[in-house]
């Protein structure tokens, strides 16, 4: 089948050898730009960019595909049967949805109509869901609102960061978006009164409220490791929460004290025991090796 693909990060790239390893010719990749990235803020190519290089796919990277009209006609003139979209971060107006003639198949990482937006994979761990997924649907105008091709399930256990949930939905996606292209599968149209929105997050985002319980403030530290990271401040400096693990423990402590030496914390409802941590300008640590140097009194609060 002649392709389209777009995508950009990470969870993009497997897909994109997918389709390639199952024959498909894939016309162009549309990826974001460049973007600066670290200390020195030199241009990173996106993983998709690279990835179609070493495949020696055409790459095209506008900045906009709204009131773009040169790209329209760049994008309609490739004569693709369908496009495929994974995470690529842009919208799609209509002369870009409308131009391939199966239109556009977009692999979302959520079980849909659950967590239709830009954070579904933090969303469902942050929730306390038990199980995510991917969900191959074909695109329209609204914000994942399209019908549903086919859908691929794996639960969440009580280990998985975003991380770890991530790199199995982007391989799960990569099967089923090929699948879905081989098989042609009745598309069955969402439930809207079933949805909710994951919302994009910020670095902000991962600050933790010492007011909700333990088990709360574990999924939230899961759902963002490794982006955006939770922290909390200590007697002013910002500490980088890494990993805890709720206990049973009873505590009448205020929420965000320490209540003993081994770095557990009261919350809103039971405690928490920090086993990993950062100091500013030191390295994530665990917390054997954090008290080592280091102490938080009993009775001291994080907020």
């Amino acid at each position: 089948m002649r392709l389209i693909f777009m995508g950009s990060p990470d969870f993009s790239v497997p897909a994109l050898h997918a389709l390639r390893d199952a024959g498909h010719d894939i016309v162009a990749v549309y990826t974001q730009p460049p973007r600066p990235a670290g200390r020195g803020k030199s241009l990173r190519r996106q993983p998709v960019h690279e990835a179609a290089d070493a495949l020696g796919l055409s790459v095209r990277t506008p900045a906009r595909l709204r009131n773009n009209h040169e790209e329209h006609e760049a994008f309609a003139a490739l004569n693709a049967d369908a496009a495929i979209v994974a995470a690529y971060g842009l919208i799609l107006p209509p002369a870009i949805l409308n131009a391939p003639r199966k239109g556009c198949l977009n692999i979302h990482a959520s079980l849909l109509p659950r967590w239709r937006g830009a954070s579904p994979i933090q969303s469902a761990i942050r929730a306390g869901d038990r199980e995510s997924g991917v969900s191959i649907m074909q695109m329209d105008e609204g914000l994942d609102t399209g019908a549903v091709l086919l859908e691929g399930r794996t639960p969440i256990t009580p280990d998985d960061t975003a991380g770890t949930l991530h790199d199995r939905l982007s391989e799960l996606g990569a099967q089923l978006v090929v699948k879905a292209l081989a098989d042609s599968p009745t598309a069955t149209a969402q439930d809207d009164s079933q949805s909710c929105y994951a919302p994009r997050l910020s670095r902000t985002d991962g600050q933790i409220d010492w007011t909700r319980s333990a088990h709360e403030i574990d999924q939230q530290i899961r759902a963002f490791t490794p982006w955006p990271g939770s922290f909390t401040h200590y007697k002013g400096q910002v500490l980088r929460i890494g990993a805890v693990t709720p206990l049973e423990t009873p505590s009448s402590a205020l929420a965000g004290t320490m209540i003993n030496q081994e770095l557990h914390v009261a919350c809103g409802k039971g405690v928490v025991r920090i086993d990993r941590l950062q100091k500013p300008g030191r390295a994530m640590m665990d917390s054997a090796a954090f008290l080592r140097g280091n102490s938080l009194s009993t009775g001291d609060r994080l907020d």
